[in-house]
């Protein structure tokens, strides 16, 4: 099992680093400039990332069927609240004030769609596998809203910023609330799958182009000035301290296995690569995001193989000792 899930790992994170190698030589061979990154972020934030979410919600989402629907979502928000407390234990560790905000926001915020899907539907049998997409769909109703939402207003944030209530209301945010209210209304029967499927596709670019832009932000960062210290502890805290504790937790809860599969995976899985594309959105200096999202995934080779073995040969022996 664990050779199998280092292997699973490799495979995702492989994919990963060859497309954000595709941007990191678009900006150095000077294919793609600042202007044109800004353009990148521009379509994923306003355009292919809304039409994603839309499309999953109205054709995957029903209320009737998952009528404590809203856990998961909650669930989401006190995970990145974890990530915020065990984050704010290191801060004192980060002299400069400008690098503290994006620290925190590389220890809230995870890789909590793509690593996990991937890592799934290479995991679990069939039956299994289409009750933990849902868990997970659920769970990124809520980590979308607060990425989009109290993310952006984070990393954005400024002394001469006043708070906003539109900061709030970024496209992606906008674009789950009108899709749940097309679901509640059952407006989402009367979507023709002639106009799903190109919405869909058009929401597939999200990923490939937002590492992109991580690639391209690595191709502008000088690597002799690494902050080798936060970056150590983005490490320790994301990917040591909080699935360790978290290992701890579901075990003594003794929760339902994909239950506890699912709020390892999100607690064990790298930075979110989305972190990047709301810097280049937004046009923030990029002090510390970028590092923190290529060391943590090349760290989570690792680490997410070892956490999830480790939670798999637990739970097995939880069961063996029920049978017994």
């Amino acid at each position: 099992m664990f050779i199998e899930l280092t292997k699973t790992v490799l495979v995702a994170v492989g994919q990963i680093f060859f497309l954000a190698a595709v941007g990191y030589f678009l900006v150095k061979r000077r294919f793609l400039d600042d202007s044109g990154l800004d353009s990148l972020s521009r379509i994923i934030i306003e355009i292919s990332l809304p039409f994603l979410i839309f499309s999953e919600l109205v054709k995957n989402f029903s209320y009737s069927l998952y009528p404590y629907w809203w856990v998961f979502p909650l669930l989401s928000i006190l995970i990145s609240l974890a990530g915020f407390c065990t984050g704010g234990i290191f801060l004192g560790f980060i002299k400069e004030k400008k690098y503290k905000i994006q620290f925190l926001s590389l220890v809230a915020f995870q890789n909590s769609g793509y690593l996990p899907l991937v890592l799934v539907a290479s995991l679990l049998p069939r039956e299994k596998l289409e009750v933990m997409l849902i868990y997970l769909f659920l769970f990124l109703l809520g980590f979308n809203l607060l990425m989009w939402s109290v993310g952006v207003y984070l990393i954005t944030f400024g002394r001469a910023r006043r708070f906003e209530l539109a900061s709030f209301f970024s496209p992606p945010v906008i674009a789950t609330l009108i899709s749940l209210l097309v679901v509640f209304l059952g407006l989402n029967k009367f979507i023709p799958d002639s106009i799903l499927r190109p919405i869909r596709m058009v929401g597939d670019m999200t990923f490939p182009l937002a590492m992109f832009i991580v690639g391209g932000n690595l191709a502008k960062i000088h690597f002799t000035k690494l902050n080798k210290k936060a970056i150590f502890f983005v490490v320790l805290a994301k990917l040591v301290i909080l699935p360790g504790l978290g290992l701890v937790l579901i075990t003594r809860l003794r929760l339902p296995e994909l239950i506890g599969l699912l709020i390892l995976m999100e607690l064990a899985v790298p930075p979110a690569i989305s972190l990047s594309t709301i810097l280049q959105h937004y046009k923030k200096e990029d002090l510390l995001i970028s590092q923190g999202i290529f060391f943590g995934h090349l760290f989570s080779i690792i680490s997410l193989p070892l956490f999830l073995g480790l939670y798999f040969a637990l739970s097995m022996n939880f069961a063996l000792s029920i049978i017994r």
